[in-house]
């Protein structure tokens, strides 16, 4: 097969993995920055070019776009979706994760686990908002946010009412949730591939931090996870229209909650605490997929979307 993977740096753990194993197993592979990626948007040959050439057929694209540039990453996606090449996840899918708000309202209609979230407009409604998701301590969030950045933990209503006051008053928009006391600063990343969950760690915050992210000193440790939050998660993934995913759950008095739903999860944290090869799981996934369907029904969209 020919894989194009849509990635700005070629030299990050998850790219060269990928690029490992799908050589390994006889594929031809090309690593393109989303960025240098432009289109020519036309009826009946729509085709992508790249530093000043037509990049031609290729047989299944993976996408590894940062939350940054997810506008003109999924545009790309979606060229090469109309072009008729597979996504490893659809550009729909990912636009649907990566907004906040919308992926909370899709996984709460589908009567998936969440924590209690509000999400308001003005300053005059902070009070019952603080209210409506059970008091303080809450979380305040970002809905850009990334990585953990961009989320505070609000120990009192007065402190809550503060932080929410500045956001609403940049006009930042703001998701404010119930704070899970009892899952101690942890939470659990499971990979989804498919609708399966391959594999599942705890990652744990450091002393004093209640964000798990690895990226800010957390560690992660092998876990098992139960029946009802290995369902959570395909159902999340699912949900999002996502093939595949890095679903982060919390273990509260009142079952697993999800907490995001990562359409391009990084593979050296997950890879390192269970020693199990997430890319060759990816690459045999899109294998299996080319093998099993035809070419006019890849996607969902096709494209459309």
């Amino acid at each position: 097969m020919r894989i194009a993977i849509l990635s700005r740096n070629p030299k990050l753990y998850s790219t060269r993995r990928l690029v490992e194993v799908a050589e390994e197993r006889g594929h031809e592979v090309r690593v393109l920055d989303v960025l240098r990626c432009y289109m020519n948007i036309t009826s009946h040959s729509p085709s992508v070019h790249y530093r000043g050439e037509s990049l031609g057929k290729f047989d299944a694209v993976i996408p590894r776009i940062g939350a940054s540039v997810t506008f003109y990453g999924t545009a790309v996606l979606r060229q090469f979706e109309m072009m008729g090449t597979f996504p490893l996840n659809e550009s729909v899918a990912i636009s649907r994760s990566r907004d906040k708000l919308r992926s909370m309202q899709l996984l709460s209609r589908k009567g998936i686990g969440l924590p209690v979230t509000g999400f308001a407009h003005k300053p005059d409604d902070i009070p019952d908002l603080i209210k409506m998701v059970g008091g303080a301590p809450l979380v305040i969030k970002l809905l850009e946010g990334t990585q953990g950045i961009g989320v505070v933990l609000a120990e009192t209503e007065k402190a809550a009412e503060s932080v929410i006051e500045a956001f609403l008053g940049v006009k930042v928009n703001i998701l404010v949730q119930e704070y899970i006391k009892e899952a101690g600063g942890a939470d659990i990343r499971c990979f989804v591939i498919g609708d399966k969950v391959v594999a599942a760690m705890k990652r744990q915050g450091k002393e004093g931090e209640f964000r798990s992210n690895l990226h800010r000193g957390g560690t992660a440790t092998l876990i098992r996870i139960t029946p009802e939050e290995r369902s959570t998660a395909v159902r999340a993934a699912k949900t999002m229209g996502l093939n595949v995913a890095g679903v982060d759950l919390l273990r509260s008095h009142h079952g697993p909650v999800v907490m995001e739903v990562n359409s391009s999860p990084g593979l050296e944290g997950i890879e390192t605490a269970t020693g199990k090869d997430i890319a060759e799981m990816q690459i045999m996934f899109i294998e299996k997929q080319l093998r099993e369907k035809t070419q006019s029904s890849m996607t969902r969209t096709r494209g459309r979307g």
